[in-house]
């Protein structure tokens, strides 16, 4: 199936196209996503929207957002990358290292000891390092939060993971499920400063995906009037 990038306008239309063409909607706020059904349930396409718009749920309809601020959040193992952005623009980042990934076998700290129960010194040294990665990822999202509003959170991390960002010493400063997450849906093998920039362009372009073959006439303009064509993605596991 076709992914095409759009820019608000072509959001706006395309959303406007979908509406009004007696499909039903499925809301995904987590994905920041909006599936589009026909009468048989059926799914036709998706439009996954840009951290620019908002959904109105009143007035079902996509609107401009005048102001917004956000946090990115990019978590490998042993590798971490964090964003504070004000209307898009990178107001402050930081990136994290930590010596998780044991030698040789390639397996990271936490997996190691979900399998084999038991850790020697060098196991012992990289779990503390695992701690302390996650109270520094915390640490540094405390500070975005307590001087600024943050209207939205996207995250992206390892399922392994989870437990270890929400449970460590310094404490996140939003729940699991607070309403403002959303799930980052371009899978990033190394979280780096490159990778946080090619991330927020990415979530400030909306996505249309076609996923029925049989409406390939009807969306035929949309598919090829187009900003990109992309490849497809891989999820997270999460």
């Amino acid at each position: 199936m076709k992914n095409v990038l759009l820019d608000t306008e072509k959001t706006i239309q395309s959303f406007n196209l979908l509406f009004n063409s007696d499909l039903q909607i499925e809301k995904k706020p987590k994905k920041r996503k909006i599936i589009f059904k026909n009468h048989k349930e059926e799914s036709i396409a998706s439009l996954r929207f840009s951290l620019g718009l908002d959904f109105d749920e009143e007035n079902e309809k996509l609107r401009e957002t005048d102001f917004i601020n956000y946090v990115l959040i990019l978590i490998r193992s042993g590798q971490a990358a964090v964003g504070f952005f004000e209307n898009g623009e990178l107001l402050d980042h930081k990136v994290f290292r930590a010596y998780m990934v044991r030698k040789k076998q390639g397996k990271s700290q936490i997996k190691h000891l979900k399998t084999k129960g038991k850790s020697r010194a060098g196991s012992r040294v990289r779990l503390a390092e695992t701690l302390e990665f996650f109270d520094q990822i915390n640490s540094r999202l405390n500070s975005y939060f307590n001087e600024y509003r943050i209207d939205s959170i996207g995250l992206s991390c390892a399922t392994t993971l989870i437990p270890y960002f929400y449970g460590g010493k310094e404490e996140t400063p939003f729940l699991k499920n607070d309403d403002r997450i959303f799930k980052i849906p371009i899978h990033t093998k190394s979280p780096t400063f490159e990778a946080l920039l090619k991330v927020n362009e990415f979530l400030n372009k909306s996505e249309f995906e076609l996923l029925s073959e049989d409406y390939n006439e009807t969306f035929k303009k949309l598919i090829f009037n187009d900003l990109s064509i992309i490849d497809e993605k891989e999820d997270e596991d999460w």
